[in-house]
């Protein structure tokens, strides 16, 4: 995806009209962002160098991980060891192949790779400061029972029997009903803590 979206199309006529645009050209940052041990879920997104790190850090929260507000952080060249402000401003951080970890929820914990895949200067094809331009396609999951596409994750069955059970609407009702069954979502972090699924788009 990320080859391909340096010649998709559609991509580079929404790059050509916004350059007709009014206001002084900007550094734009290319993000490919990637769940830590999970590379089914993936997003690659444009980021404005005058954006902070709180921005993209609202941003992972909305489309992937917000559950009870937990304290979130980025690191530069890994986990827990360069800790990076989120007042920072992505132009003073980013260039080609850097990467950052962030981290939310520093008890049941979410981990995040970000990595700067290219750059470039000129209008962004949006007005906010981050723009979506490719995700993963939401992985398929089937039924324990009828090995149909499931729609339904078993909260009892992770939680108390600590396996990953899910359902179809026909077979949803089974042995447990203490936990309420989470739909499934296009987020790695599904089934953990309580989290619930994403913020209303657009993100």
């Amino acid at each position: 995806m990320t080859k391909h979206l340096a010649v998709c199309a559609k991509r580079n006529d929404a790059i050509s009209k916004a350059a007709g645009n009014k206001g002084k050209p900007v550094n734009l940052y290319h993000l490919r962002i990637q769940a830590a041990g999970l590379s089914q879920y993936w997003l690659d997104l444009e980021m404005k160098g005058t954006a902070t790190l709180e921005a993209l850090d609202d941003y992972l929260r909305a489309i992937w991980l917000e559950c009870c507000g937990h304290m979130s952080q980025f690191f530069l060249g890994g986990p827990y060891r360069n800790e990076v402000g989120m007042s920072r401003k992505a132009v003073n951080i980013f260039a080609p192949g850097v990467q950052l970890t962030h981290i939310y929820d520093f008890g049941t914990s979410s981990e995040t790779q970000v990595k700067v895949v290219g750059e470039r200067t000129g209008q962004p094809v949006t007005s906010r400061a981050i723009t979506l331009m490719a995700r993963n396609e939401m992985p398929g999951e089937e039924c324990v029972e009828c090995r149909q596409p499931a729609q339904w994750l078993c909260m009892e069955c992770l939680y108390e029997d600590g396996e990953w059970r899910t359902f179809c609407d026909e077979h949803l009702k089974h042995d447990h009903d203490e936990y309420e069954p989470m739909q499934l979502v296009n987020s790695p972090r599904m089934g953990m803590c309580a989290y619930s699924g994403p913020a209303d788009p657009p993100y």
